[in-house]
Order: C-alpha cells, then structure tokens, then sequence
C-alpha cells in the first residue's frame, strides 16, 4: 500500500466520522421499546414529522415539506438520503388502497438537480403513469415552492402482492 493512501484513508475516517459532540448526542438519544403497528414509529417521527399534504386526487398527490435541520448534511442542505426517502414515500403514497398490501418500490431513480436549504418549503408532487397486474409507476417531483426551482425528480416502479388467504 502506497504511504499517502494511509494519509488519505485517515483524512476521509475524519471527515466521516463524527465529531465527540455528536457522538455525545446520539448516545443521550431515548428510544422507547414500542410494539409493531403501535402509534408513530421511530422512522415516522424523524424522517416524515412536517411532511403536510396539500392536495389529493385519483392518481395525484401534492404535499408540502419544510426542510427541518435533523434532515440537513453538514453544509446546511437536504441530504440525499432524505430526498430519496421523500421521493419514495410519495411514490408509493400515490397508489394507497386502505385495506391492500402496501406497494414495494423495485427500482427507483433519482436525477438531484439542485439542492434544497434549512428551512425551505419544498412541493412534493406524486403522480401515478400507469398500472399493469400488480406493478405500479410513479413520477415524483421534489421543488422548492418559493422558487419553483426544481431540487429532484424520481421515477419509481412499485410491486404489490395480490392480496390472498392460504387458510
């Protein structure tokens, strides 16, 4: 191994890792013990709390979302990840059926287009292109409402099982 690969290596661990105040932070974080389907999740709580919908119609979902800082990376912006889990959420919301399995996205895609800041507005539109049998597509557009600047745009294809008893 080269010397300066060992430098870099390190370098990249810093940059990653977390500083001794986050790490202090996470470990004070209380996550009570709860029972599935048993009120508001973890995940529920911290990845979509804020998450407001606008507008619903067959086939179209509008939402609204202000970017909040525990979804921010260290320079102040939307992360990825965050992105990708709105656009995934909406996109399987779009083809909701109380009383049916819930759609599993099989591929997305995401093109980032620009980034979005702590505390913008964001409008999240979900619309459904088309279903065939059990498979579902989406198209989801993520923009910043104030600006109409468009931040990304998702594709997804989403299965669901056929709903059967085997008793």
């Amino acid at each position: 191994m080269d010397p300066n690969d060992e430098g870099k290596m390190e370098r990249a661990k810093k940059f990653l890792g977390l500083s001794q105040d986050e790490s202090e932070a996470v470990s004070r974080l209380a996550v009570p013990e709860r029972q599935a389907g048993e009120g508001k999740s973890f995940y529920d709580t911290f990845a979509l709390a804020g998450n407001r919908v606008a507008r619903v119609e067959p086939g179209l979902i509008v939402c609204n979302f202000k970017v909040p800082p525990r979804l921010t990376d260290r320079t102040g912006k939307l992360a990825s990840g965050a992105i990708a889990n709105l656009v995934d959420v909406a996109g399987i919301s779009v083809d909701f059926v109380e009383g049916l399995p819930m759609n599993v996205s099989v591929d997305m895609s995401i093109s980032h287009l620009s980034t979005a800041k702590l505390d913008d507005e964001l409008e999240i539109i979900s619309k459904r292109l088309g279903q065939r049998g059990g498979c579902t597509g989406a198209l989801v557009l993520v923009r910043n409402k104030a600006t109409g600047e468009i931040i990304a745009e998702g594709r997804l294809s989403m299965f669901r099982t056929q709903a059967s008893s085997k008793l």
